[in-house]
């Protein structure tokens, strides 16, 4: 990895009772970084730590080496962009972009030479005099976006700055935001719950959990190789199960989920009488057509009946319905026709194909 410009320092931070920050460590280079996490996970705490909004109860923040662990936030060379924007609505968007320049005590020259800069980066060049009243969702992103991005700061926080937008928008400002931090290669932290953004635009993330760092590193790694069972419930459309492990074949587990047997890779830790928590994403599941039988060796093969399809262009969802009045959804090409509907159909997956933790209760 490229050199580290950003620091998090054994960082704890508590709310009266609730711990918000509990022993947090991250190091971030030039990378578009995704803190995700659910509601209340403790990932805005975060950015407001690295922001200056908030003091860490113990810990350091340190900026290129530098610590600004109590320094006020214009001294720390951050950008924020929110989500509400927060753009002035008596001010021209020429003026809400350099506001941060103003409050620094920058001359006009600079002003105008950064706006010029910023607002070309952004594509708003010809909204200088509009107000924000006047502009679209995405030209008030593009406009906020601009104003952090400024004052060229050594790191741009972004806390969750695409909720507000529309699908299709959202996913057209997910690319720009990575063209951006490419080009600027600079740090973006970026804070969100939306999996599928973290997933889209992040080089690496970390998934928080109750003010813990559940997981940290490249999205790849933590979307195929989860080391928690949050993790691997928490990423990915994912079919969460729990049973017994009933026996050792062949160096996999047998695991009995109401009746139902699957098959996972055997680890060291696995005892026979030991209940687990298994979770398989749906994309690794196939589904064959009535009458087809698959092969079984190292492999789960599970009968049951198509309930619906749920047709979505290159692939389809199936539900699936167990005789165990359980259900799984497989996301597959869609090959088998929606008229097929209370069909019995087979379902297959690879051995090693699913995550298995010993249950501890942290399914997200």
């Amino acid at each position: 990895m490229s050199e580290t410009i950003l620091q998090l320092q054994g960082i704890y931070k508590n709310f009266g009772s609730v711990e918000a920050a509990k022993n947090i460590s991250i190091n971030v280079s030039k990378e578009l970084f995704a803190l995700l996490g659910p509601s209340g996970s403790g990932k805005t705490t975060m950015l407001r730590i690295i922001a200056g909004l908030e003091t860490p109860d113990k810990g350091r923040v340190l900026i290129n080496g530098r610590d600004v662990t109590n320094l006020p936030p214009y001294k720390r060379g951050i950008g924020m962009v929110f989500q509400d924007f927060l753009l002035f609505p008596h001010k021209t968007v020429k003026e809400n972009i350099v506001f941060p320049l103003k409050m620094q005590g920058k001359d006009e020259s600079t002003k105008e030479e950064q706006y010029q800069w910023v607002s070309q980066l952004v594509h708003l060049e010809g909204l200088d005099e509009r107000f924000p009243y006047q502009l679209s969702g995405g030209q008030k992103q593009r406009v906020a976006l601009a104003r952090g991005l400024v004052s060229r700061p050594s790191v741009l926080l972004l806390d969750e700055p695409l909720a507000n937008l529309d699908r299709e928008l959202r996913k057209e400002m997910e690319i720009e935001i990575r063209r951006f931090q490419l080009e600027l290669g600079i740090p973006f932290i970026y804070v969100t719950h939306n999996q599928e953004e973290a997933l889209t635009m992040s080089d690496r993330m970390a998934i928080m959990r109750l003010g813990q760092l559940e997981q940290i590193g490249d999205k790849f790694e933590l979307y195929h190789h989860p080391q928690t069972s949050f993790v691997a419930s928490f990423l990915g459309s994912t079919n969460a199960m729990q049973g017994e492990i009933k026996a050792v074949d062949n160096g996999c587990i047998v695991v009995d989920w109401d009746g139902v047997s699957l098959r996972a890779p055997y680890k060291d830790d696995f005892k026979i009488g030991m209940t687990v928590d298994y979770f398989l994403k749906s994309e690794k599941i196939t589904i064959h057509p009535p009458g087809q039988k698959p092969d079984d060796h190292g492999r789960t093969v599970i009968e049951g009946r198509l309930r619906d399809t749920i047709f979505k262009g290159q692939y389809a969802d199936y539900l699936i319905s167990l005789k165990n009045d359980n259900e799984i959804i497989v996301s597959d090409v869609p090959t088998i026709s929606p008229a097929l509907r209370n069909a019995t159909v087979s379902i297959s997956w690879p051995s090693e194909a699913p995550d298995v933790f010993p249950a501890d209760g942290g399914l997200a």
